[in-house]
């Protein structure tokens, strides 16, 4: 995992122990990842120029790209990447600059540009694109590019969301036993 973890301008990726990361993923900067999180193979991750925050019980699957908008006079805060607690980040999505809240399930290869701000419980549909600045209110399904409400979620999705997230922590902690107990490591 030591190439996985990378630093910039003398920051490098902040962890727990239970955290996975995958040896082939890369992590550069100022990158803070919560307890129970997941970083599968193929992840690029970049907080050079702002900051990424991933929450608890968060994962983010092989091929993702997060990345963040610099800082400017015209945008003082620039836009970091803020990701909530038990999401989904399904394989090749490309985050940035946008915030996630909790219990969010972002579908595969979907896109979501800076200062998009996606609401707690909701499920974003493959291969959707969240233009900048959008809002997606919480409770719904969204989906096409550009995206659009297609219809509030069901209980059992609702429920999905968490389940979704317990299932990758359990895979996450397969991992980091195998690897504690492999005779490479």
């Amino acid at each position: 995992m030591q190439n996985a973890l990378r630093s910039y301008k003398d920051i490098y990726p902040t962890l727990t122990s239970s955290t996975y990361v995958d040896d082939a993923a890369v992590l550069v900067g100022d990158i803070h990842l919560a307890a129970d999180t997941s970083i599968w193979p193929l992840v690029a991750a970049r907080g050079d120029v702002n900051c990424i925050t991933i929450g608890a019980r968060t994962n983010v699957q092989d091929g993702s790209v997060l990345h963040v908008t610099r800082k400017t006079p015209e945008n003082p805060d620039g836009h970091p990447l803020i990701i909530g607690q038990d999401v989904t980040i399904g394989h090749k999505a490309m985050l940035h600059g946008c915030q996630i809240g909790d219990r969010v399930l972002v579908g595969m290869g979907a896109i979501i540009l800076d200062g998009a701000i996606v609401e707690d419980d909701v499920i974003i549909g493959a291969g959707s694109l969240v233009p900048p600045n959008k809002t997606l209110e919480s409770g719904f399904l969204y989906i096409g590019s550009p995206i659009k409400k297609a219809r509030p979620l069901s209980d059992k999705e609702r429920a999905f969301l968490t389940v979704s997230a317990d299932n990758y922590v359990r895979l996450k902690n397969e991992y980091l036993a195998e690897r504690e107990n492999s005779p490479h490591s």
